[in-house]
């Protein structure tokens, strides 16, 4: 069956930030992605695949599906090799995510690039982080950008949207762990059980507004001539260390 005009439309308008949080919905692309999210909770609300697709992955039986021609999901979405399947979900959002005092979280001050956000979530997922609290100017979760950067991780994350400031002021008490130029060298960190990880901006690093707050001033020693690290780099960095004591 084609897709009508009125679902491609529906599909391209969720490019745009303004129209997935009117309609509450999301675009993931490409095989793997889609094969993670079928396997996830997310609501799935529509799925086209190819003839191919279909053969080889288990199909919700909730959500309408159409047979498509990799052309025609090349016209539809934003990566001309996709091939296998586009599918629109249901966004979740979270207003609050409680942190165990066990248990390690992120904290995102101002990362702005959709490629940095999404490569962030595969590092958090890789190193089992599950949480995710992101100031309100971070790029927004639902990006497709950012959920093909995941790589599937998106479906392991929660992350929640708000105040940096007063967030971290109400959880005076945990420890919490920045990197500035000044810090204590990663290597030699003793990172305990539990805390919260805050990642600055890709340009200006961590705010003077949530510097205050920094129980643990940590550093990434620099052996080479580089200028700076990329946000993404430095929590795999980060997370590294703080698993591997």
């Amino acid at each position: 069956m084609a897709v009508s005009r009125k679902k491609a439309a529906f599909i391209r308008s969720l490019y745009l930030k303004k129209y997935r949080k009117l309609e509450q919905c999301f675009i993931v692309e490409g095989a793997k992605s889609v094969q993670e999210l079928l396997a996830s909770d997310f609501e799935v609300v529509l799925l086209l695949a190819t003839k191919e697709f279909r053969a080889k992955t288990k199909l919700p039986n909730t959500a309408e599906m159409l047979e498509v021609t990799a052309n025609e999901l090349a016209s539809l979405g934003e990566y001309q090799s996709n091939d296998s399947a586009l599918a629109v979900a249901r966004i979740e959002t979270f207003s609050d995510l409680e942190i165990a005092p066990d248990e390690f979280a992120l904290v995102l001050d101002d990362i702005r690039d959709p490629g940095n956000l999404g490569t962030i979530i595969r590092t958090a997922d890789w190193f089992g982080i599950k949480k995710v609290v992101a100031s309100e100017e971070t790029a927004d979760f639902y990006n497709p950008k950012v959920i093909a950067s995941t790589m599937g991780s998106f479906t392991r994350c929660k992350i929640s949207y708000t105040d940096l400031a007063t967030y971290l002021k109400n959880k005076m008490g945990m420890r919490m762990f920045g990197a500035f130029l000044d810090g204590k060298d990663v290597h030699t960190v003793d990172f305990g059980s539990g805390g919260l990880i805050v990642i600055g901006n890709e340009s200006r690093g961590i705010s003077s507004e949530l510097a205050g707050f920094i129980t643990d001033r940590i550093t990434i020693p620099k052996y080479g001539k580089a200028e700076s690290l990329n946000a993404a780099m430095a929590t795999g960095i980060i997370c590294d260390n703080l698993r591997r004591r």
